[in-house]
């Protein structure tokens, strides 16, 4: 019996999505087995506790990643999964991220659904070993709400992301006591140093001219990662494709924002270092096509930080590249280096 097309691609996608049903149970069983030969070594040498040498954080991404190096020191070892240039809503852990997991002390990931794929995976190791939520002590009226969800990208507003760093300060004092005030000490450090940061992106994106056609500089960017970004420093946002770089960019979406950058005759549009530049092209098609011409102004970090040993590879520089970024393509006065030499990561 011949199969017509839709019939085809019906049973194609329902093919694919069983395989993924089993890579994501077979994933989540080898946690199992791996937490279980854990707790087995663990039974073997009961003096492997905190305190006898640096112990083993692993975070899912960069952002928690640097929080956590930042708040443990030389207490600990940071690992992160999702590195430079991955895309956390797509990301699938493997086999080696499930030994990391299972080799690990203590566990931080961002929560809000940012790591979808990893719910599973990380609720079972929950079962067995300390597993935190950065975003915790949030308030949820702080929270932007979309399709029945949270927002995740809270790290783009930096005084929201500062309220992550308490999080993990206290969960280490909890899991290691002995050193509770010095995690105390450099928690409070590097939230001095994030308080800077922002009042440095509030002082710049101040300088980006209003018009009388929108009330706040349009910020367009290529999915909707910069919410945060745009609330805490008076921009109005949009992006091409919705919270997750999963969802489609409609047509009648992209029509809308071509519309609205030629009529606020908006400069610059932004691609991403995590997302395909495809749709943002076609902005910049459309509005040619309409008589208006806008360019790239330049890639911004969104659900990951730079590539590892980089300004860029670190929170602070993630942020500061996008804030200087953004405030000089949109018209602003920001210096070309940013914040960079002023006030380092490590100061």
């Amino acid at each position: 019996m011949k199969l017509d097309r839709h019939a085809t691609a019906t049973m194609t996608t329902l093919t694919r999505k069983r395989l993924l049903r089993a890579a994501a149970y077979t994933v989540v069983m080898l946690v199992a087995a791996g937490l279980s030969a854990c707790a087995d070594d663990a039974a073997d040498n009961p003096d492997a506790i905190a305190g006898d040498g640096p112990y083993r954080i692993t975070t899912t991404v960069g952002m928690v990643g640097d929080i956590a190096a930042q708040v443990a020191g030389d207490r600990a070892e940071v690992n992160v999964i999702i590195g430079s240039g991955v895309d956390p809503h797509l990301y699938t852990p493997t086999r080696d991220d499930v030994m990391q997991l299972r080799d690990a002390d203590i566990i931080f990931y961002t929560g809000l659904l940012l790591e979808g794929r990893m719910i599973d995976t990380l609720t079972a190791v929950g079962r067995t070993k300390p597993v935190y939520t950065v975003t915790d002590l949030i308030d949820k009226n702080y929270l932007i709400g979309a399709h029945g969800q949270f927002d995740p990208h809270v790290w783009m507003d930096v005084s929201a992301w500062s309220q992550a760093v308490e999080v993990v300060a206290r969960s280490l004092a909890e899991f290691d006591p002995d050193s509770a005030d010095y995690y105390q000490r450099n928690a409070a450090r590097y939230r001095r140093q994030l308080a800077a940061l922002h009042e440095y992106g509030l002082q710049r994106t101040a300088t980006i001219p209003r018009t009388r056609r929108h009330d706040k500089p349009l910020m367009v960017t290529s999915h909707d990662a910069f919410n945060y970004f745009g609330k805490a420093y008076g921009l109005d946002v949009r992006g091409v494709q919705g919270l997750s770089t999963e969802s489609e960019a409609g047509l009648r979406r992209v029509n809308d924002l071509i519309g609205l950058i030629v009529r606020t005759k908006t400069a610059a549009v932004f691609v991403e270092t995590t997302v395909s530049r495809q749709n943002i092209q076609a902005l910049i098609e459309g509005a040619h096509a309409r008589g208006h011409e806008v360019k790239i102004g330049g890639e911004l970090f969104s659900d990951a930080m730079g590539s590892d040993g980089t300004y860029e590879g670190t929170y602070m520089g993630m942020l500061d590249h996008n804030l200087t970024t953004a405030t000089r393509a949109l018209g602003g006065r920001a210096p070309a280096r940013g914040m960079q030499g002023k006030l380092t990561h490590h100061e």
